[in-house]
């Protein structure tokens, strides 16, 4: 999927002996998209055979929890008190052989944090941190999925440490769901008294970007067509995003609020799912149900859903029609 990883760099700089590296402390990025399209990254460093701890917002441990043998620390974004979290780790946790860091963000303060806790560091050489960098690295000159940029730098700071990872990412993303979330998705669905599965759809988005609205303007008139040929069109927006939610698809069934894991486990039992190029279609690409994936303010080069599953309309500065998207929900859901 996607264009190949470019080769690794061949510079002259001192491999540093690594024969006693025994932990490597991996900042996650701060995004639930982005933490979904780093898991390539950690699942090939966990076969390293290394002690792998991931840190990052306390929530992302749910996207990591049932990958075998990796530690979680949750950091709070703040420099200071990040910092202190890692020294009581590495306090709380001792080992015989090094520790070191490697940063998928490319923030100063992830830098800093760890720097200061007394690790070495791998991570790009952005936002002016490269003096507090051991090992930094110039983004690679051609256009990179985020999937592949994070992978290219875990496997290029592997590499410095005298560790060969696999060439390639996976070609798709995975998270099985536990009985505990599959249990209250299928609740969720109870209370409110649906039977087959629904179509669910995402009519809100986190932020802006470049400052544009995210969200697809046209949720509304797209489930009121979609209700009268007779689907079901659920939502599940997170606690502080349900106003937007109705004000944006007032007709849609609104169920309850859903934790990471629950809410993965929802999307699994959807027949589709209908979503900005934002949160919601990375988490849809960590299971097996078709997605519609529409675009208009993103460019899909770099953070499509990475999944075979997923079909996009509309391109980097045009949305797509109603008429288009109920085209293409229909030819969907008749090649289920």
């Amino acid at each position: 999927m996607g264009r190949s990883l470019p080769r690794q760099h061949q510079n002259h700089a001192k491999i540093l002996s690594m024969k006693n590296l025994e932990r490597v402390y991996i900042r996650l990025p701060n995004w639930i998209g982005d933490v979904c399209m780093s898991r390539p990254a950690i699942e090939a460093a966990l076969a390293s055979g290394l002690t792998i701890v991931a840190c990052g917002k306390p929530w992302a441990q749910a996207l990591m929890a049932e990958l075998p043998g990796l530690q979680f620390l949750a950091l709070s974004g703040q420099w200071r008190e990040d910092r202190q979290r890692i020294q009581a780790h590495r306090r709380a946790h001792p080992c015989s052989g090094r520790s070191v860091g490697l940063l998928l963000p490319d923030s100063l303060t992830s830098a800093l944090a760890f720097r200061l806790a007394g690790l070495p560091c791998a991570g790009y050489r952005d936002d002016g941190r490269s003096l507090l960098l051991k090992w930094g690295f110039t983004k690679p000159s051609q256009t990179l999925h985020a999937v592949q940029s994070w992978y290219w730098l875990t496997r290029e700071a592997f590499a410095r440490w005298g560790v060969t990872l696999p060439v390639e990412p996976a070609d798709s993303l995975s998270l099985p769901s536990g009985a505990d979330a599959i249990a209250a998705a299928q609740a969720a669905l109870l209370a409110a008294d649906i039977k087959h599965a629904p179509i669910l759809i995402a009519p809100t988005a986190t932020g802006e970007h470049k400052g544009k609205n995210k969200v697809w303007p046209h949720f509304n008139d797209l489930t009121r067509q979609l209700q009268a040929q007779g689907y079901t069109v659920v939502m599940s927006p997170p606690p502080n995003e349900v106003a937007q939610a109705q004000t944006n698809a007032p007709t849609a069934t609104l169920l309850a609020a859903l934790d990471l894991a629950a809410f993965v486990a929802l999307l699994r039992q959807c027949s589709l799912v209908i979503c900005n190029d934002s949160g919601v279609a990375h988490l849809a690409a960590l299971t097996e149900t078709p997605q519609l994936t529409l675009i208009g303010v993103t460019n899909p080069t770099r953070t499509r859903p990475w999944t075979p599953r997923a079909h996009l309309l509309g391109t980097y500065g045009q949305w797509p029609s109603v008429a288009d998207v109920l085209n293409t929900v229909n030819q969907l859901l008749r090649n289920e």
